[in-house]
């Protein structure tokens, strides 16, 4: 089976969310169940010249954008064991930063073709094109209207992955005539049109071979006017076509056992792990208890984490209840002055640092006991992935990926890796991190929910196997 991955950010090389730690996982995965799989992003001028300097030139080309052929220059670089190709042309991709341009139509249409015209250069055909997000939404629509007749192209098919709905390149009318150069015939409602603008991820949803979106709850809930921002109508009429399919961590990267970045490591010691939290609450000057719960939050400071319930309940929970709360992340600055003005009010209780820290954050997933994720939406989720690994118990809300990953702890059974609430309100969340409280200080409960979490398997070699099924279905249905 020969994949093409077709992303617009990929770790280690470029990360803005999600999306890059799947491109960056997910292939190495799918490599180990028998696929021949490579990977192609533009090339930003952000990524590192400890990389760019290991790229070889592989060729260039031509690729017509409107009535302009723009040069399109095709490096690749094999990083462990994956090859990586990378779209090269400056004007488009040597920028600060790499969304957020006035012209992100016409670049990641540019793009797009560019995905398909390196084919024959790169000498490599692949069975299944699988496109992520928006950006790369119209590389089947362009399969299907400018490259079936060409040689070599007549039998690729395509999967396109929804990561956040939220985010779906919208456009006006001209991108699709001017700039990808396609008849008008495709602007309409069951085609690319979207409120009188084009729609490069409804294009991916409607032209693909397969559709599928990063958890089993959240495909579900893509299906309903509350989360389908417009077209749930669309998304309900796929049927089978649809799919969820539940993200991994790279297991190997975030490890308690080997992390170079937290202060002692671990596989399931509890002792050993408390050594982490001494560690952290000296660093950030909070007292040092071993036995006070500490919990975390590595976020985004945006409303759709749940930020505004947190806020809701913070100066009671933190007045009332014997535990610590170490904030991590930058975002809305309403919500980060909130954070400060906290750790202002009860600096013996509470750390705010306003700032992103891969150090940092893994030392959090190692330190602490609890973990909060009060999302008003969670497409999948990675947060609750690393923290169950480094036996931090989160507390989330049961929606998307979250609710497909955390099972709430039943005393009775001792079953279950977590705890939930199931509607957005603020004391249903307080009152579930209070319960969390009281099983932690029930040694023998608190042992059991932490061995489930750690105990759990979170690496990409179920989603792949699930991955490589949608590959062959669509290959021999043809």
């Amino acid at each position: 089976m020969k994949l093409l991955f077709a992303a617009a950010e990929g770790v280690p090389f470029v990360k803005t969310g999600g999306l890059a730690d799947v491109i960056g996982a997910l292939p190495k995965a799918l490599q180990k169940a028998g696929a021949d799989i490579r990977i192609v992003m533009p090339k930003y001028g952000s990524i590192s010249e400890e990389y760019v300097s290991q790229m070889e030139h592989v060729g260039e080309t031509r690729v017509q954008v409107g009535w302009r052929r723009q040069f399109c220059g095709v490096e690749k670089i094999v990083e462990d064991g994956i090859t990586i190709y990378f779209i090269d042309n400056e004007y488009y991709f040597k920028r600060d930063g790499i969304y957020g341009y006035m012209d992100d139509g016409e670049r990641f249409s540019f793009f797009n073709r560019a995905v398909l015209e390196m084919l024959p250069l790169v000498d490599f055909m692949p069975d299944v094109v699988h496109c992520h997000d928006w950006h790369a939404g119209m590389i089947p629509l362009l399969l299907e209207a400018d490259y079936r007749h060409r040689e070599g192209y007549g039998n690729i098919r395509s999967v396109f992955t929804i990561h956040n709905l939220l985010y779906q390149g919208v456009f006006p009318y001209e991108v699709l005539v001017d700039t990808l150069g396609l008849h008008s015939r495709y602007f309409h409602a069951e085609g690319v049109e979207y409120y009188g603008n084009v729609n490069f991820l409804k294009a991916g949803i409607v032209y693909s071979d397969h559709v599928t979106t990063v958890s089993p709850t959240y495909a579900r809930e893509i299906q309903t006017s509350y989360y389908g921002y417009g077209l749930d109508g669309m998304l309900s009429s796929c049927g089978d076509r649809l799919s969820g399919i539940v993200n991994g961590i790279d297991t190997k990267s975030y490890n308690p056992a080997t992390d170079p970045h937290i202060a002692v490591k671990y596989r399931s010691n509890l002792g050993k792990k408390v050594k982490n939290k001494l560690q952290l609450q000296q660093e950030l000057g909070l007292p040092e208890s071993s036995t006070v719960p500490l919990m975390a939050m590595v976020t985004r400071l945006v409303d759709s984490k749940g930020l505004d319930l947190v806020v809701r309940i913070l100066d009671e929970l933190l007045y009332y209840d014997d535990i610590q709360i170490v904030i991590l992340g930058t975002g809305d600055p309403s919500y980060e002055h909130w954070f400060r003005e906290a750790a202002i009010r009860f600096p013996n209780k509470c750390s705010a640092q306003i700032s992103f820290s891969e150090p940092l954050s893994r030392k959090l997933y190692a330190a602490s006991d609890l973990f909060l994720m009060p999302s008003k939406f969670e497409p999948c989720g990675i947060s609750q992935l690393i923290a169950l690994r480094y036996g931090s118990i989160p507390i989330v809300r049961e929606t998307g990926g979250l609710n497909d990953t955390v099972q709430a702890y039943n005393e009775f059974t001792g079953e279950g890796n977590g705890f939930s609430f199931t509607n957005y309100n603020a004391h249903d969340m307080l009152n579930t991190i209070r319960r969390a409280e009281d099983i932690y200080r029930k040694p023998e409960h608190w042992k059991k929910v932490t061995k489930n979490a750690m105990s759990g398997d979170y690496s990409w070699l179920v989603s792949a196997k699930q991955y490589m099924d949608i590959y062959d279905l669509i290959n021999s249905s043809e």
